[in-house]
């Protein structure tokens, strides 16, 4: 997506003004951090069920999502705004499993290398996000990461890139603001997981900015959960 782009500046026709932008923003992010912040606390906790957590988040991301969809309704922009455009639909499914490949090998070596140097990291993955070996757990599983990866891309590269470029009217700050956001929902992973994640949202970031899509985005986010929580614990219980 080119940074002149009309949906990324201030003030486009039909759209609200930078002020009400920052107001709205704030809102948003008043709704959310807190929530986020709050996983940097769960850590050592091991009493909440997969279940629950995937339903609460489930519905925390839909809701969120929805919130979103009321923003642009009321401020007349088209849904391609938020990054919802399939023009290149295919094409962009495909770019995004490619570039997930080399991603994740970058993001391996990253957190090898913060774990070398002191960060922390979780000695086992939160229990909470581990599904049991039941379909009906995995089937759960998968409609997680699929309802994450779309709502996640929407919210923090869709919404929030959207708004941070007519606030801070740079494409630069915009993606680092929103990598760091994106980190803070992540703080069961250790320090060293919370960086590595940043980093992986500043690359989804500067996908979407030059696909001008979240296609690809959601693609990519897709593949690392669905790697993560399904298949690492179906390969890790045989």
């Amino acid at each position: 997506m080119a940074v002149d782009d009309p949906r990324l500046l201030p003030d486009h026709a039909g759209g609200p003004g930078r002020k009400e932008q920052l107001l709205e923003v704030c809102v948003f992010l008043f709704l959310v951090v807190p929530s986020m912040a709050l996983s940097f606390f769960a850590v050592k906790q091991g009493s909440l069920g997969f279940v629950l957590v995937a339903v609460a988040t489930i519905l925390r991301d839909l809701s969120l999502v929805a919130l979103i969809l009321f923003f642009a309704w009321r401020n007349g922009e088209a849904m391609a705004a938020l990054g919802w455009s399939v023009r290149q639909g295919w094409s962009d499914i495909g770019l995004g499993a490619v570039l997930f490949v080399p991603m994740t090998f970058g993001a391996a070596w990253l957190e090898s290398v913060l774990r070398a140097a002191g960060f922390s990291v979780p000695a086992t993955p939160l229990p909470a996000l581990t599904p049991a070996q039941d379909l009906g757990q995995l089937l759960l599983a998968t409609v997680l990461v699929i309802i994450v990866a779309v709502a996640e891309e929407t919210i923090f590269r869709g919404y929030l890139m959207l708004r941070l470029i007519a606030v801070t009217e740079s494409p630069t700050a915009a993606v680092a603001l929103s990598a760091v956001l994106f980190s803070l929902g992540h703080g069961y992973e250790g320090s060293a997981g919370v960086i590595t994640v940043g980093a992986m949202g500043a690359v989804f970031a500067v996908v979407y900015l030059w696909r001008g899509s979240l296609v690809a985005p959601m693609t990519m986010h897709f593949l690392q959960d669905f790697i993560g929580i399904v298949v690492a614990p179906l390969v890790a219980g045989h």
